[in-house]
């Protein structure tokens, strides 16, 4: 599963069948496209390719405008932003955020953390 989500996000064009044929070519053992596939799905990946009707609004989608477009960052402390990122380690994830000021490009606080709840 490792292999599947590192070449995932090296190449994330690559199907059900690309990934088999990248692990089966990697491997001493075969991997079925069935299995394959239902490892994809419990992962939740899936390949990134033109979808149709992708400009097309779905029913009663608000449109949230993009709040800092006429804003002026002139100083310090005036925007920031947060980020939310995971670190794929041995056995499991460990979960990054940082808060940065938008002026300055800083870091001002960051959290390491096994849960998102935290």
């Amino acid at each position: 599963m490792r292999m599947m989500d590192e070449e995932h996000t090296k190449h994330p064009f690559l199907g059900v069948k690309g990934l088999t044929n990248f692990l089966n070519i990697n491997k001493e053992k075969t991997l079925n496209i069935k299995r394959v596939r239902r490892l994809m799905r419990l992962m939740g990946l899936e390949a990134i390719y033109p979808k149709p009707r992708l400009s097309v609004p779905g029913a009663g989608h608000m449109i949230i405008p993009y709040l800092l477009r006429d804003i002026d960052i002139l100083y310090p402390n005036h925007v920031w932003s947060t980020d939310i990122t995971y670190i794929p380690m041995l056995n499991g994830f460990m979960y990054l955020v940082a808060v940065i000021d938008w002026y300055s490009r800083r870091v001002l606080s960051w959290e390491l953390s096994n849960t998102l709840s935290a």
